[in-house]
């Protein structure tokens, strides 16, 4: 009975959505054929000053945003068409110069809306369609509806998430988004405290700065002639983002130091202990462990467990970078590879990676409740008076190093309400079996090598391209010169080609290789086999 009533609600709005596109298409047409319809006239005659909150600026912003939604919808499509280009590559000089009536110049005098219009459908145009399935360059890629909608309502709202008074929903929907990831990291409820910040190192830095604060509180009034000497630990395959968190925070990138990793990526941990007491014997001061939950090259989880036994026996904060990794915590069958994560001190996550959220969303995540705001509050008395008439623990602004703060919970909130959890975890373990059928057809082949030989234990595949002409090569420093120069060709090839994209880079003492990614829920297996193929067309003759 209840499917009945839904089918035939779904009708009634399937209708009244045609109703309404019909009119819009009808608009449109007018539009360019220069009529007049509900007295908009054409865009070219139309300026910014004529839309809302002008005096009868109504129709025109209806039909100037109906327009935009247009483009859009189209950009979408195209997005999602495998027979679209990735991208519709220029040089950076081409650009400059113009393209075809689209200029980056700024006017003195205001433009119609018409060249609006063109400029906004230019700007898609010339960019990359990172959620078309056939993108594989970076770890935060796919074009999510839901979450598409979200961001579009969180820029109508256009408020900042530092006061419940100004932003009361959001600031509650955050609170409720960060107690289910620190639920799924395995923290008690009583002892955990969050916020979500401009991505994955600046959550990173978070880290540092609250693990100095916990141990040496007062360098927030003395500043850093009043601690030691301090050292921080985290693997040669980390982010970079660590290094530069010393760096900002006045630690200085010499007193980070790199522990060594195994073949796979992953950091040692008695290598770790090797590097704590060298730090000692130096006459500096260990305070801080990052290990990390999916590096950024070979994918590879940190053995989680075994740190937190150093981090223990040494009394160190131990925080765990999960930016590309944390995601698999929403999978039963993948979240057993961050095992020891709940030993934490503080986590980073990005949803924006993973999980597919737009750009950007990332949270830190701290297991000691009210660090944050004793670490960074300051008290600004027009903004967080004590007397408000609610209770101000909901005002979170100062729990942060920023005063103004995009609100990134909602979209991510409003993807949670249409997937549920079971729906992450269908597109987290989809990406994951996209890299292990990539990993096995590679495999299979004599023109392909692959970095390391065991399976992928993230999304991350990553291998060499090995042309004709270097099959028969012995293996040496001669064949890794030609070599290195592979994938930056066919990379090459690929950009002006427009039809994928995969990334690539040299590391340790392995030559340029390519690093496929997999994080839209988009791409299926023929996506993968037409990357192989595509990498072996443009490659063949180098």
């Amino acid at each position: 009975m209840e499917k009945v009533k839904s089918d035939k609600h779904l009708t009634k709005e399937n209708n009244k959505a045609e109703s309404i596109w019909g009119e819009k298409r009808q608009d449109a047409i007018c539009i360019e054929n220069d009529c007049v319809v509900n007295g908009t006239k054409n865009f070219s005659t139309i300026y910014s000053t004529d839309l809302l909150p002008t005096k009868n600026g109504e129709e025109p912003t209806k039909h100037f945003l109906l327009e935009v939604v247009n483009i859009l919808l189209n950009y979408v499509k195209k997005s999602f068409d495998r027979s679209s280009k990735v991208l519709d590559f220029h040089y950076p000089h081409q650009l400059k110069e113009g393209l075809e009536g689209f200029s980056l110049d700024l006017p003195d005098q205001p433009e119609n809306l018409e060249q609006v219009l063109v400029d906004c459908r230019d700007t898609l145009k010339y960019g990359v369609k990172t959620g078309h399935p056939r993108f594989f360059n970076q770890l935060s890629s796919g074009l999510d509806i839901i979450g598409l909608a979200g961001e579009w309502l969180t820029s109508a709202a256009n408020t900042n998430i530092f006061t419940f008074e100004i932003s009361p929903v959001f600031i509650l929907m955050e609170e409720v988004l960060l107690k289910k990831m620190q639920e799924k990291i395995g923290w008690p409820a009583e002892e955990r405290d969050g916020i979500f910040s401009p991505g994955g190192s600046i959550s990173n830095l978070y880290s540092v700065l609250l693990a100095r604060y916990h141990f040496f509180p007062e360098v927030k009034t003395k500043g850093m002639a009043a601690v030691p000497r301090l050292a921080l630990f985290t693997s040669e395959h980390s982010h970079y983002s660590i290094r530069k968190a010393a760096a900002v925070l006045g630690i200085g990138t010499e007193n980070v130091f790199m522990v060594k990793c195994d073949e796979r990526g992953k950091m040692i941990p008695s290598e770790l202990e090797f590097s704590i007491l060298k730090a000692k014997v130096m006459g500096s001061v260990p305070f801080y462990v990052n290990a990390t939950a999916g590096t950024t090259v070979y994918g590879a989880f940190d053995p989680l467990s075994e740190i937190a036994d150093v981090c223990e026996k040494h009394n160190l904060w131990m925080h765990v970078d999960a930016s590309w990794g944390g995601g698999l915590l929403m999978s039963k069958k993948h979240s057993v590879k961050l095992k020891g994560i709940e030993r934490a001190t503080s986590v980073t996550w990005n949803p924006h990676k993973m999980m597919g959220i737009p750009l950007q969303c990332s949270a830190i995540l701290v297991r000691k409740k009210g660090l944050l705001q004793s670490c960074n509050q300051l008290c600004a008395e027009y903004l967080f008076q004590p007397d408000k008439h609610y209770d101000v623990s909901y005002d979170t602004g100062d729990k942060t190093i920023q005063c103004g703060r995009h609100v990134d919970a909602f979209k991510f909130w409003l993807m949670w309400k249409a997937k549920g959890t079971e729906g992450f975890e269908a597109q987290i373990n989809k990406c994951l079996q996209n890299a292990q059928h990539f990993y096995n057809e590679l495999k299979k082949r004599d023109d392909f090598e692959l970095v390391y030989k065991s399976e992928p234990e993230h999304s991350n595949v990553c291998f060499w391209y090995i042309p004709p002409s270097l099959k028969q090569s012995p293996h040496g420093v001669e064949r890794n010169m030609k070599l290195h120069e592979v994938a930056p060709k066919i990379k090459a090839k690929m950009m002006e080609e427009g039809t994928t994209m995969v990334g690539y880079q040299p590391l340790g003492e392995n030559v340029n290789f390519f690093r496929c990614v997999f994080s839209n829920p988009a791409t299926n297996k023929s996506d993968v086999d037409f990357l192989i193929e595509e990498i072996v067309r443009l490659g063949h003759d180098l």
